[in-house]
């Protein structure tokens, strides 16, 4: 019974913020790398922001460098990203993703459904 429910989004004006969440349970959470990608209508799927489970390490699109901040919360089972100065082109469904590979191959990817973030005046 994997869960990914993420959560937070909405419409905001340039320039504003939005956190989103993602609560996910069904797995052992403190040992995933969890994930945010974002799709905008017409475009590729792109990989935002990342925090490994080993090394706690984070890393992001250039495209969002500066501006969000992925964060983690263990107890919770939860991560987030706080996005700041937003901009029209953030526009997308975003989607929390957790994964856990072993050598060349994954011992799991999971999904969640998406939540809709519209920067727009």
């Amino acid at each position: 019974q994997v869960q990914l429910v993420e959560s937070g989004g909405g419409l905001v004006q340039p320039g504003g913020s939005l956190r989103l969440s993602c609560a996910a349970s069904g797995f052992t959470f403190s040992r995933a790398d969890m994930n945010w990608y974002r799709q905008a209508p017409g475009k590729e799927r792109e990989l935002v922001a990342t925090f490994t489970s080993a090394g706690a390490n984070t890393n992001y699109g250039d495209s969002v460098k500066g501006r969000f901040t992925i964060s983690r919360d263990n107890a919770k089972n939860t991560v987030y990203l706080q996005m700041n100065r937003l901009k029209p082109e953030d526009t997308g469904m975003y989607y929390c993703n957790a994964r856990r590979g072993w050598v060349d191959s994954l011992i799991m990817d999971y999904w969640g459904k998406g939540t809709l973030v519209t920067v727009s005046s």
